[in-house]
C-alpha cells in the first residue's frame, strides 16, 4: 500500500524526539509538507539536520496558547498531530507519594497543550476544502487503565481520549476526522524517565525493567516501536482512513482489550 500526501501540509508537536518525531518523518516520507513544533530548538536542529523534504521547524511552548495562535495564523493546515507530552518525573505508587503540586505542569503540557494547540488551529483547519482534513492525538494506555506510575500523566491521557471523542462530533458536519492513537511500551525519554522515577534501589537496568514489564502486560509481551505510530497517523490521515474518526487506536501489543 502506497500513501501519496504530496500537497498536504501537517502540523506535529512534541516533533523532535521520540514518537513525535517518528510521526514527522512518516508524514515527510508520504511526501506531505511538515511543521514540526517543540519546546527543545537544540533537539528540533539536530532532528532537521537528518531529514529530507519539506520540513519547517518552530520552537514552541504548547501551554503558551497566543504562541501558538500566532504561529497557526494565516497558515493552510490538513493534518494536525498533537504528540507533545510530559510526566512529573515523580514516582506515583501509591498515588501519595506525590503531592498536588506535581500535577500542575503535566496538566499544563500534556492536557491544556492539546487543548491549546486544538483551539489554535481550528481556523486553518475549516479554512478551504476540509473532507481530507484530521487531528490525530497521542493518547496512552495509562489513560484508559488507571497507570499508577503516574497518576497526572494517567489523568490526563484519559481526558485526552474523551477530548477527541468531543471533537471528533464537533468536527464531523465539516469532514474532518479525529482520532486518538495510543501506545503502550515504547522505548522514549518519556518511558525512560517513568522509570527513572520509580525504581527502588533492586531495580536492574532501564532495558531489564522495560522488558520485564511488557512481559507482564502485554500479550504479545514486545516493545512496541515509534515508527509504528508514525504509519498510524499517516494511514488516519490518508482516504484509507475516510471513514476513521472519534477511535482511540490501541499500538500496545494487547495490553488494553476491549470486548
Amino acid at each position: 500500500m502506497t500513501i501519496d500526501l504530496t500537497n498536504q501540509q501537517a502540523v506535529i508537536t512534541g516533533a523532535a524526539n521520540g514518537i513525535g518525531a517518528a510521526i514527522a518523518k512518516a508524514f515527510l516520507d508520504a511526501g506531505s509538507s511538515v511543521l514540526a513544533l517543540d519546546s527543545d530548538a537544540d533537539a528540533l536542529a539536530a532532528f532537521r539536520k537528518g531529514q529530507s523534504g519539506n520540513l519547517e521547524t518552530a520552537t514552541a511552548d504548547v501551554s503558551d496558547f497566543d504562541s501558538l495562535k500566532e504561529i497557526a495564523a494565516g497558515r493552510n493546515v490538513d493534518h494536525l498531530i498533537c504528540a507533545a507530552a510530559i510526566g512529573s518525573g515523580v514516582g506515583g505508587f501509591p498515588f501519595w507519594n506525590q503531592s498536588p503540586a506535581d500535577w500542575g505542569r503535566v496538566i499544563d503540557v500534556t492536557l491544556m497543550g492539546t487543548v491549546n494547540t486544538l483551539h489554535a488551529f481550528v481556523p486553518p483547519l475549516l479554512s478551504g476544502e476540509t473532507d481530507r482534513k484530521s487531528v490525530a492525538i497521542l493518547a496512552s494506555v495509562a489513560g484508559q487503565i488507571g497507570s499508577q506510575t503516574d497518576p497526572p500523566y494517567s489523568a490526563c491521557k484519559a481526558a485526552i481520549i474523551n477530548f477527541a471523542q468531543c471533537a471528533a462530533k464537533d468536527f464531523a458536519s465539516r469532514g474532518i476526522r479525529v482520532n486518538a492513537i495510543s501506545p503502550g511500551m515504547v522505548r522514549t525519554a518519556l518511558s525512560r524517565s517513568v522509570f527513572e522515577a520509580n525504581k527502588d534501589s533492586e531495580a536492574g537496568s532501564y532495558e531489564e525493567w522495560g522488558i520485564e514489564k511488557v512481559e507482564k502486560t502485554a500479550p504479545l509481551a514486545r516493545w512496541q516501536e515509534p515508527e509504528e505510530f508514525g504509519a498510524m497517523a499517516v494511514y488516519l490521515a490518508s482516504e484509507h482512513g475516510r471513514n476513521i474518526t472519534g477511535q482511540t487506536i490501541n499500538i500496545d501489543g494487547g495490553q488494553v482489550m476491549h470486548s
